[in-house]
């Protein structure tokens, strides 16, 4: 047996195993040197999707097997297979984002970046965060975005709201030392 053939063997191993970790790593193995490989990009596709969906995987890859003993088309019936469950992923995952961000849409919030857009209209953080302060939240997304929203409360004067986000957000972000300097600066401008 030849080197490609018992790795293909030891990925379909792994793949019966369930450990599909295993088994992609070797079938990538084998598609980087043989990248035409049928049963390696197949092996690729349904170690995948087996890390997401262990029976659809399984019965895929008996199928694959039953069907490439007797039918000499396998490979396009199992890639058109794979072409209709990738789009269908496809579709479902659009479908999820789309009502993710109709959610986020629809809380009352308005987003940093479009506050920071108040901030410059207004020429004013002070004004742009009082005219919002008791009305809606400012929705934060990103750990930069929360560091420079704290450091415009402080600017601000605003140090004891400053510190009553840090205290609540503060463990969300580990021990970022970014973070905790943002305490220092408060300690500086209170004294």
């Amino acid at each position: 047996m030849t080197s490609k053939g018992i790795l293909l063997e030891r990925a379909e191993e792994q793949f019966l195993k369930r450990d599909y970790n295993n088994a992609l790593k070797i079938y990538s193995l084998i598609l980087r040197d043989y990248p035409q490989l049928k049963d390696a990009r197949i092996g690729v596709f349904l170690s995948d999707m087996g890390l997401e969906s262990d029976e659809d995987a399984q019965a895929l890859f008996d199928y694959y097997q039953a069907i490439k003993e007797d039918n000499v088309d396998a490979e396009k019936i199992i890639d058109e297979l794979m072409q209709t469950i990738y789009a269908t992923r496809v579709v479902i995952q659009e479908e999820i984002i789309g009502s993710l961000q109709e959610e986020l849409d629809s809380e009352e919030g308005i987003y940093y970046k479009d506050f920071i857009k108040l901030v410059d209209e207004k020429n004013s953080f002070r004004e742009a965060f009082e005219d919002i302060m008791f009305s809606t939240r400012v929705v934060i997304r990103s750990k930069d975005e929360f560091i420079d929203f704290i450091k415009r409360l402080i600017d601000a004067n605003y140090q004891e709201i400053a510190l009553g986000y840090l205290d609540s957000l503060s463990d969300s972000f580990g021990q970022d030392q970014k973070i905790y300097s943002l305490y220092n600066l408060i300690d500086k401008k209170i004294k």
